[in-house]
């Protein structure tokens, strides 16, 4: 049908407010529509326009003779159903929930709005516009609530056969989500509950006679009764046992998820909340969509055979027996999350036999091995891994970030031959053990290749697991002395020649270094000795002069340093200080210097991040700033335009600073060599700034670290130093 079109067409709004009037007008633009009539109308606007012989439905009964296509949106209850009915005759209609307002639009040109309906009368006002960004606007909301809405076909069914519509909501008042489920639970026939102690003490104050009431039709053969799965400790096992007596199947799980959830014969129910005390919760997502009633079916089935008897492990508890954990998880996914969550939260050691070089790469792209360089870089926690050496190239081109400048924390060895049985083992801070056995090596993902896998935080259990792995590090510990001891004599040498060599390049390189700074001093000092200069020349040739000398002054003083560096005799005046005040100033004083030398250049900007709370630390406060301008002065240095921005976080017992810019990043000819002496491409600096900021850190008990940034430009320099007290300076 083709969309009506005139170009005399006047666009204007109107507001009328007489009754008769908008009775007149509504009529008249009802004989004017030739094509469509949309409409959405209040939970009373239906019974307005089914009255018989008034203009309104006369008007509409006559566009129906006409062949105007009318669709009307409306909320259909109990109480107006019959007028909706009558609505259907002469116009496709579909049901919305709270629908408020009235409004239509006659042949996508002409838009009415009326204020809320009443069942006396016509609204109190009515607005008319034929302006066709208006009606364009409200045409296209109209659509949108179309596909929302329903058949009224199908929502007259629901009220008349009791049909509870599908679909999920979130209940956030406490007085409906009480009601809600009270309801739910006095209709089911079974249920299943994941919860922790606070979801239990919930059910026993406000619901336990209607779950007996499911218990006893499961003992008269109706329902499958109701399954419970918790973790049962000292403390909420008399909870436990009064619905263990009250005949509700239990068990027991140590890592349950953070979330509880509850599903029966036609609702899913989920909240996050712990509800300590047993307290209603404040949310819950309810939803009788059966996607998700089977999808938490499944997923309770699998933790239910996880899980260990709890009348069995109340009795351990009570006889005051070994209560340690020892869980097998026959699901791969289930073992993968609580490996990878005894990974995040270790804080002294994590402990890795790899058995196979398959082993070591499927968990390296799960993200096991990362979350270890993670913690051994910013919670200082010592990493160890065993692999076989045919892993050795694998481990080096995938794990050298790790290895390389966390050794005294990150360690990975190679062992001839591994044990006869093929399981990873993991062992965290010598209290938790994970060993997962391989079902086939041959696969690349984690879940097809892993098979049975054991938990333990058994004393006994970890601390044999530990034994092997120390015994299994020793012998790498001889493998490796017998086979240095055939090269040692060798290597003594080739050292002496190497350190032979470096000396004379230092000295050479230094020399070249201090040269380029004294030329211009002296050649320009001579200069202005023997040649008459103006006031302004002579001011330009000391401008250089001074930068020269500073620039000298700075390397003499690096120099100094790394020879204190290397014959350990580098002294730390320690002091306690605000770390967050220096950074502060330390960004002032860079982007003022950044302002200046950006006069008619792209912009930089230095951003702080997270600085408003005070962090102290002991430790040498001109060394730190010493390490810190380095960092942001490189920064500036390599970016032309973007943003620099320093940020410090505290991780337990520790504090890391970062400095990440959007500049080139590090050169890849670089680095490798990151933090040796001369490291840099850049014909500016000497490259012996991040060797000397390493070893100050170091100094006091911290690590340092620079990489490229992942999937954007620039590269971050960061280090961490303990927040509390100072480690005993290594020089």
């Amino acid at each position: 049908m083709a969309e009506p079109s005139d170009e005399s067409f006047i666009e204007k709004t109107e507001v009328l407010y007489n009754p008769d009037e908008i009775v007149r007008r509504t009529v008249e633009q009802c004989s004017a529509i030739k094509f469509t009539m949309d409409s959405c109308i209040d939970i009373n606007g239906a019974s307005m326009l089914v009255i018989p012989n008034h203009p309104v439905t006369n008007a509409c009964l006559d566009m129906k003779s006409r062949g105007v296509k009318m669709r009307f949106i409306t909320e259909i209850t109990k109480d107006n159903i019959k007028y909706c009915k009558e609505l259907m005759k002469f116009a496709e209609t579909r049901h919305l929930d709270e629908i408020t307002g009235n409004f239509g639009i006659g042949d996508k040109r002409v838009y009415q709005a009326g204020a809320a309906s009443n069942r006396s009368g016509p609204p109190s006002e009515l607005i008319v516009s034929t302006v066709k960004a208006i009606v364009d606007q409200q045409q296209y909301f109209f659509n949108m609530l179309w596909k929302k809405a329903i058949p009224a076909v199908q929502k007259i069914r629901e009220i008349e056969e009791g049909i509870e519509p599908i679909g999920t909501r979130l209940l956030v008042d406490p007085v409906e989500i009480f009601n809600h489920m009270k309801y739910a639970i006095g209709n089911a026939s079974k249920r299943k509950i994941c919860s922790s102690t606070g979801g239990m003490q919930l059910i026993y104050s406000n619901f336990f006679d209607l779950y007996k009431k499911i218990l006893d039709k499961y003992r008269n053969g109706r329902g499958e009764g109701i399954r419970w799965i918790i973790t049962i400790d000292k403390d909420n096992r008399e909870l436990v046992k009064k619905f263990l007596d009250a005949g509700v199947q239990i068990r027991h799980l140590r890592n349950l998820i953070p979330m509880n959830f509850a599903v029966d014969d036609k609702y899913f129910h989920a909240t996050i909340e712990k509800m300590e005390s047993g307290e209603i919760m404040k949310s819950l997502l309810t939803s009788n969509e059966p996607l998700y009633i089977n999808l938490y079916n499944s997923f309770f089935e699998e933790l239910w055979k996880n899980g260990i008897d709890a009348e069995q492990r109340i009795k351990d508890i009570e006889e005051g027996a070994d209560i340690a954990d020892i869980e097998v998880f026959q699901s791969a996914s289930r073992a993968r999350e609580v490996y990878l969550d005894l990974v995040k939260g270790a804080t002294k050691e994590i402990f890795f036999i790899f058995p196979t070089p398959n082993a070591f790469s499927r968990q390296y792209n799960m993200g096991a091995v990362e979350l270890a360089e993670k913690a051994a870089v910013e919670r200082n926690v010592k990493v160890r891994i065993l692999v076989p050496t045919s892993a050795t190239k694998l481990v080096d081109t995938t794990f050298q970030n790790l290895t390389r400048g966390y050794s005294h924390k990150a360690d990975t060895r190679y062992i001839e031959q591994m044990s006869e049985t093929k399981a990873t083992i993991l062992i965290v801070d010598r209290k938790e053990s994970l060993v997962m056995e391989l079902r086939d090596d041959s696969k690349t993902n984690f879940d097809e290749a892993i098979g049975l896998s054991t938990y333990s935080n058994s004393k006994a259990g970890v601390l044999s697991y530990v034994a092997i792995f120390d015994n299994l590090w020793k012998q790498t510990e001889l493998y490796e002395q017998i086979k240095d001891s055939n090269t040692r004599l060798e290597q003594a040498n080739e050292q002496l020649k190497m350190q032979d060599k470096a000396q004379r390049e230092f000295i050479n390189i230094a020399a070249h270094e201090l040269r380029t700074p004294i030329q211009p001093i002296l050649g320009l000092s001579d200069l202005m000795l023997h040649t008459k200069q103006t006031n302004k020349k002579r001011q330009e040739l000391q401008v250089i002069i001074v930068r020269n000398a500073k620039r000298l002054e700075r390397l003499t003083r690096d120099i100094l340093d790394i020879t204190r560096i290397e014959s350990k005799s580098l002294k730390l005046k320690k002091e306690l200080f605000n770390l967050s005040e220096m950074l502060r100033d330390a960004a002032v004083d860079f982007q003022n210097q950044i302002n200046k030398e950006q006069i008619g250049k792209a912009n930089r900007k230095l951003e702080v991040i997270g600085l408003q709370k005070d962090l102290f630390i002991e430790g040498d406060k001109g060394r730190i700033h010493q390490v810190i301008s380095n960092l942001l002065s490189n920064a500036t240095k390599f970016t032309d335009e973007g943003k620099i921005a320093i940020s410090a976080t505290m991780f337990d017992d520790r504090i890391v600073v970062r400095v990440k810019d959007t500049g080139s990043g590090i050169d890849s000819k670089v680095l490798p060599k990151l933090f040796t002496k001369f490291a840099t491409e850049s014909d500016s600096g000497t490259g012996l700034g991040l060797f000397i900021s390493k070893n100050i850190i170091e100094a006091h008990g911290g690590n340092m670290w620079g990489r490229n940034n992942e999937n954007e430009k620039g590269a971050t320099f960061a280090f961490s130093l303990p927040s509390q007290g100072i480690a005993s300076s290594k020089y």
